[in-house]
């Protein structure tokens, strides 16, 4: 299937690796030009040349921390003066801190908040002048199927991104007539840094390796493991393209079925 990305322009924040990066690889493949973000200049300018090299299209690598409130308006402005207009904006940002309940105060509170929900806020708030202008607008937001499924110490990251499914689904709502689509993919474990982040987290709790926190946790999965980075992205670029022209206001869990739930 032809996903007519060609010559599209998209902003994909936290992108320097795991899901993101996957996810701007993959649109780079289909002849899509990329920005990409990260908070580490160095490793987002390195990101942005791997891609180039291996797909050929103009990839530009963007510096800054998304939960900070002025820096998703200069990413756009950024893109902007690179490709001349945005047709796709995917925001993402690594996920918040695990821990119980009671181990955080309210400063990690907002924190979480600026990272999970501010973020997607903003971006999109910037973004849509611009977007408004594409005849292929697509927003997509990347959350976690911890939204539908809360997950054990993870109880910022459940909270807060329920929060950003809700911004989603009501975005689709209000902007469906300004030719805008948002949709919002549920990812489950998927082999990235950041899940080993968080195996490693719960080894050192439960005297456990890492590996044995994969095992454990990939026994959730009927398909007996986790997911591939790929197979996020493959998911997310079809959401995002004009193949899927009429699908908006979806919540799509990538999770090899680890969501136990019919809803």
């Amino acid at each position: 299937m032809d996903l007519n990305l060609k010559d599209k322009r998209a902003l994909v924040t936290g992108a320097s690796r795991g899901l993101g990066y996957a996810v701007a690889l993959g649109l780079a493949r289909e002849g899509c030009r990329v920005a990409i973000n990260s908070r580490d200049e160095a490793k987002v300018k390195a990101a942005a040349e791997k891609v180039h090299r291996e797909t050929g299209t103009q990839v530009v690598g963007l510096a800054g921390d998304v939960s900070l409130p002025d820096v998703p308006e200069k990413l756009i402005q950024q893109t902007m003066q690179a490709f001349g207009g945005l047709d796709i904006l995917i925001t993402n940002a690594g996920g918040p801190p695990a821990g119980a309940f009671e181990s955080f105060d309210e400063a990690a509170w907002q924190k979480a908040i600026d990272l999970s929900l501010m973020s997607h806020v903003r971006l999109i708030r910037a973004a849509l002048p611009d977007l408004r202008k594409s005849s292929a607008a697509s927003v997509l937001t990347m959350t976690s199927y911890s939204v539908k499924q809360p997950l054990p110490n993870l109880v910022l990251s459940n909270s807060i991104r329920a929060a950003t499914v809700g911004l989603t689904k009501t975005l689709a709502l209000e902007l469906g007539r300004d030719g805008i689509r948002f949709n919002s993919i549920l990812p489950a474990w998927t082999e990235t840094e950041r899940v080993y982040e968080l195996m490693s987290f719960r080894a050192k709790q439960n005297g456990t390796t890492v590996e044995e926190e994969i095992a454990k946790q990939s026994k959730d999965s009927p398909l007996g493991r986790m997911g591939r980075p790929e197979e996020f992205a493959n998911a997310a670029m079809f959401l995002v393209s004009p193949a899927a022209s009429y699908i908006t206001g979806v919540m799509l869990t990538v999770d090899g079925g680890m969501y136990k739930g019919t809803l």
